[in-house]
């Protein structure tokens, strides 16, 4: 049994939009979120009794979202010129979004990954430790997640920029699989001295044209 979670989003409201839209959005309190078909079991049970859990629709393991994040979601409809039946195709999309904005911010490599999901498979527990398409890297650290959710209206790619580290989620899991604390190292925006409001005004150009909205989820 998954166990019953409150949903992140609204998902009937985003099935409904019919333009492709980006979501700028900010969470009042640091809150956990577990991958669609991810069990609350991976979960200590009296911890997650004291913070916020909540699920996401689509892939991947626990990622913890903090209230300065650079959160942002696209939903592409399925009649959109840039919606692909190709799962990577969509991923890379977005992330060569995110790549060429960070490329004209830092003067370091900014590597996207391109291939398939690749990492330990139990360190797939927690979102940011593994490597999946359209992901970025910098010094081999990631620095965006990426995950989507597809139905027949379009897809939703959801993508973070971390504020801050996300050692908290080693504290809430079950069991810590050998070697995931250090997969899970990744840059925030203080390590790569970026603004997070000014990178979120460059990837609204980037991914131009779409509808953007402001969202705040208070958990």
């Amino acid at each position: 049994m998954k166990g019953a979670v409150e949903e992140l989003y609204d998902y009937g409201v985003l099935r409904a939009l019919t333009s492709p839209t980006m979501l700028i959005v900010r969470t009042s309190k640091p809150t956990f979120v577990l991958g669609g078909s991810q069990s609350l079991d991976v979960l200590d049970e009296e911890r997650r009794r004291h913070v916020a859990v909540r699920r996401r629709r689509g892939g991947g393991g626990v990622v913890l979202l903090q209230p300065d994040d650079v959160w942002i979601d696209w939903w592409i409809p399925a009649n959109d010129d840039r919606w692909s039946p190709d799962v990577h195709v969509t991923s890379r999309r977005v992330g060569e979004w995110w790549r060429v904005v960070l490329t004209a911010r830092l003067d370091r490599d900014v590597v996207m990954h391109q291939g398939a999901l690749a990492g330990d498979s139990a360190w797939r527990v927690a979102c940011f430790a593994g490597r999946g398409p359209g992901e970025i890297f910098v010094d081999d650290h990631k620095v965006v997640g990426v995950t989507q959710w597809r139905v027949r209206e379009g897809v939703f790619v959801s993508t973070v920029l971390p504020a801050h580290h996300s050692n908290a989620v080693l504290e809430l899991l079950v069991q810590v699989p050998d070697g995931l604390a250090s997969a899970l190292e990744h840059h925030t925006l203080g390590s790569l001295g970026l603004d997070g409001d000014d990178v979120t005004e460059a990837l609204i150009g980037q991914s131009h044209p779409v509808d953007v909205r402001q969202l705040f989820l208070s958990v």
